[in-house]
């Protein structure tokens, strides 16, 4: 099948020899392929005609002689393959996929003469994925010394390709650190349409992505790019609040877009992948300093042993294609004044030895270890070593094999392939030094890829610099104050800085607001959390110590009115208050002062059932004794002999007391049982409160509701009772208690609804305290007085006298009993 792949593209393969492409070729046992761009463009259109190749590149041809020269040096070493020699082959790819390809055919075809049995090259991953997959055909093995595309790191559609140059994966995570390093929040990507740049493109996003700096644009460039599109490219970056823009892509695409940033001088600062990291066309560009600073990944920097010394003595008489081809060019530029450089730079034809300054070490030593790759393959297939080689024929499958095996340190670089045909190199970083329009690649630091995290930078006063600026012009802000978070504002990169919400903080530290959380709130100056207070009567409170101190007190006089009720228990004024049933009516009062002390403290379900609820059924039966003493004046001083038999029937004080106490506890019981009050704690934004929930507010309206009917009865039948003959004033002193009650209830229902946490629980407990009071300062106080002070007030001839006037003022006759 690959035979007649071949013959069927052999017709295309012969208009190789009818274009001026250049080819250095120098026979061997053994020969080495080779691609490289010699001249980076080509006449390419869309109109037909004859193609040409332009834009000669000195460091790509000064890359074809470390080729040569490696090779020449191994040679020389005759012990080493013993009677082996290794020749090449290496052709001009002009930069173009095409011409590659037919390049890469002419290789394939010379296999007819199987000598061919490794390809150096190609430079740029677009023209290495191309070539790769037909040297795939016949098991070729390619390695490249300037492809980094990720994609050729697939074994499945690539399983002949290596390379002695880290790939894309690592120098991207080498990309995204420098850009952490340097605190940089905001960047952009210029990419091309081609595997390297869509590739680096695409990893450089997710890796950004993943570390929360911000991309503001990503533009890849189309395959025809030209000065339309750079118009609009240099306007996007004008306009751009990218601190770094990085540029993957190739290094004619890097040129117009550096020759633009000079001509707009738009002093930004770039991030360069090894396209162009330390191109000597991009950095001979007139005023480079214009367009800003630069910082770039190279591979590691080391010196191809020899070649300094090889290009000084003006290549040591050595002959070849590519170095006849280049003098002859300088010798026509004496005559025309035109350079073949693709800088316009290199004119000194005189002094061949100053191109030592256009050496591209990083590729130089990558293609010197490429060379030697497919050398220490040899060593190991023919088993050279203390013995000479086997001398057998091979295939370039079997050497494949061997070269993806070999472990060897060359010029103190070691280089070991792993799975995906990637070496162990890591990277240099190098910042670009304008001086005197002179670029000097200051090497900064390094990157290596088998520590993705691990970026060593070397400290400089540049570096120092960067890594210390807080706030620059494209980023708005960097850090913000304690109490401050950055965010997005009307640019999508662009972040400002903002307070934090409620409830959220941030230290001088931190780029966002977090939450306290819920039992923390944040300060007003939202640089800190502060714990939440609780909001619940304390003991020492001073709401607390009012309510303890008259509920106490009341528990004080309600004792000693029971022990003076008890002392005159047989006396008409305390038979005048319902007799016996005035303990139970104190009994309910003492039950309602002791609830002032259930209130204080954290609540609990005891304490919440016991509240209101057990109050309700206390001042239920103090009442229900106040109606049934009520009964006895109305009663006892009515001389109707048509009331009705059932109002008579109704003065049983017992009874009464029963039946309205029953009612209210057969309320408490439902309540109690159905829906109990429970405590429950409400987290606001800076207090947590504590409060007892009523579980059912049906049930309390209707305690509560049902107390008030109770105390609007009092209300009326003591009303009524005002006109009959009452020493004691009881009619006239429950009404006012009553009203008390009924005010203070009113007021209490306004109150305890629109309130919360301790001043809710205050108002309950300020108004049992009230209610209590009215009744034992209003009802019982002044017969106690009498007790003590009025003693000849509590007999029944002052009664009887009381109400034989009361009569005779009315002129209602009375019988004397």
């Amino acid at each position: 099948m690959f035979l007649r792949f071949v013959s069927a593209m052999s017709g295309l393969c012969l208009c190789l020899s009818q274009m001026p492409f250049l080819r250095a070729y120098s026979p061997g046992d053994i020969i080495i392929g080779g691609l490289f761009p010699l001249h980076v463009t080509t006449n390419r259109s869309t109109t037909p005609g004859p193609l040409f190749c332009s834009d000669y590149d000195v460091s790509v041809f000064l890359l074809t002689q470390v080729m040569i020269h490696t090779i020449d040096q191994i040679n020389l070493n005759t012990s080493s393959l013993s009677n082996l020699t290794l020749g090449y082959d290496i052709y001009d790819t002009c930069g173009d996929v095409s011409v590659a390809m037919l390049a890469t055919l002419q290789l394939l075809k010379s296999q007819s003469n199987p000598k061919i049995k490794a390809v150096i090259g190609a430079r740029n991953s677009e023209v290495s994925v191309a070539t790769a997959r037909v040297t795939a055909l016949s098991s070729l093995a390619q390695i490249s010394y300037s492809s980094t595309s990720e994609v050729l790191s697939n074994k499945m559609k690539f399983p002949t390709f290596l390379r002695t140059i880290s790939s894309d994966k690592y120098q991207t995570q080498g990309i995204t650190e420098l850009v952490k390093q340097f605190n940089w929040k905001t960047v952009a990507i210029i990419g091309s349409d081609d595997d390297y740049g869509k590739s680096g493109s695409g990893s450089l996003e997710t890796l950004f992505s993943q570390s929360d700096i911000c991309i503001e644009f990503i533009n890849i460039l189309p395959d025809n790019f030209n000065s339309s599109y750079l118009a609009d490219l240099v306007h996007t970056v004008n306009e751009s609040f990218a601190e770094a823009i990085i540029m993957f892509t190739k290094e004619i695409n890097v040129h117009m877009i550096m020759k633009a940033a000079v001509t707009n001088r738009l002093n930004r600062t770039w991030i360069a992948s090894d396209s162009w990291a330390k191109s000597t066309y991009v950095s001979t560009i007139k005023d480079i300093v214009l367009a800003g600073q630069v910082f770039g990944f190279i591979s590691k920097k080391n010196e191809v042993p020899g070649f300094v010394n090889y290009v000084n003595s003006s290549f040591s008489k050595t002959n070849n294609t590519f170095l006849e081809h280049f003098l002859t060019c300088c010798s026509k530029s004496k005559e025309t004044g035109q350079s073949c450089s693709l800088t316009n730079e290199f004119g000194n034809c005189n002094n061949i030895s100053s191109l030592v300054n256009y050496i591209d070490y990083a590729s130089s030593y990558n293609t010197y270890l490429a060379v030697h790759v497919v050398y220490e393959g040899l060593l190991n297939l023919l088993k050279c070593g203390v013995q000479p080689c086997e001398q057998r024929n091979f295939t370039a499958a079997e050497l494949l094999m061997e070269i993806k095996k070999v472990n060897f340190t060359v010029n103190n670089t070691p280089i070991w392939f792993d799975a995906n045909g990637d070496p162990s190199l890591g990277y240099d970083i190098v910042h670009w030094n304008v001086t005197e329009s002179i670029v000097d690649f200051r090497r900064i630091g390094e990157y290596q890829p088998n520590y993705p995290k691990d970026i060593k930078i070397l400290k400089n006063d540049l570096v120092s610099k960067l890594q210390s600026v807080t706030v620059t012009i494209y980023n708005c802000s960097k850090t913000c104050r304690p109490g401050q978070q950055l965010k997005e504002q009307n640019k999508k990169c662009c972040k400002k800085c903002v307070p934090c919400e409620d409830g959220e903080y941030s230290n001088k530290s931190a780029q966002t607001c977090t939450a306290c959380g819920p039992r923390l709130y944040s300060s007003p100056e939202r640089d800190l959390c502060l714990i939440k207070t609780e909001d619940m009567l304390q003991w020492f409170d001073p709401l607390s110590i009012v309510l303890t101190t008259f509920g106490g007190l009341g528990i004080i006089v309600t004792v000693v009115f029971a022990v003076l009720f008890r002392i005159y228990l047989h006396t008409p004024i305390v038979k005048a208050v319902g007799g016996k049933l005035c303990f139970l009516e104190l009994f309910s009062l003492l039950t309602c002062f002791c609830l002032s002390f259930t209130l204080i403290g954290k609540p609990t379900k005891i304490s919440c059932m016991v509240g209101l609820p057990v109050f309700g059924i206390a001042f239920s039966l103090c009442i229900s004794c106040i109606l049934s003493n009520l009964f006895q004046i109305l009663v006892g001083f009515s001389f109707k002999l048509n009331m009705g038999s059932w109002l008579k029937k109704l003065n049983q004080p017992a009874a009464v007391v029963t039946v309205i106490s029953g009612i209210q506890l057969a309320l408490f019981v439902s309540w109690l049982y159905l829906y109990p009050p429970f405590p429950v704690e409400t987290i606001l934004s800076d207090i947590i409160l504590h409060e007892c929930d009523n579980g059912s507010t049906a049930f309390f309206i209707a305690t509560t509701g049902y107390n008030a009917f109770l105390g609007l009865t009092c209300l009326i039948f003591a009303f009524k009772g005002k006109k009959l003959p009452d020493l004691y004033k009881n009619a006239y002193l429950i009404t006012i208690s009553m009203l008390l009650f009924l005010i203070i209830w009113l007021l209490f229902i306004q109150i305890y609804i629109n309130n919360y946490g301790k001043k809710k629980t205050a108002t309950e407990g300020g108004a049992i305290l009230i209610s209590s009071y009215s009744i034992l300062l209003c009802h019982l106080a002044p017969k106690c007085y009498i007790m003590l002070f009025k003693k000849e007030l509590n007999n029944e001839t002052a009664i009887t006298e009381y109400i034989r006037k009361h009569f005779e003022r009315r002129e209602t006759p009375v019988v004397n009993s």
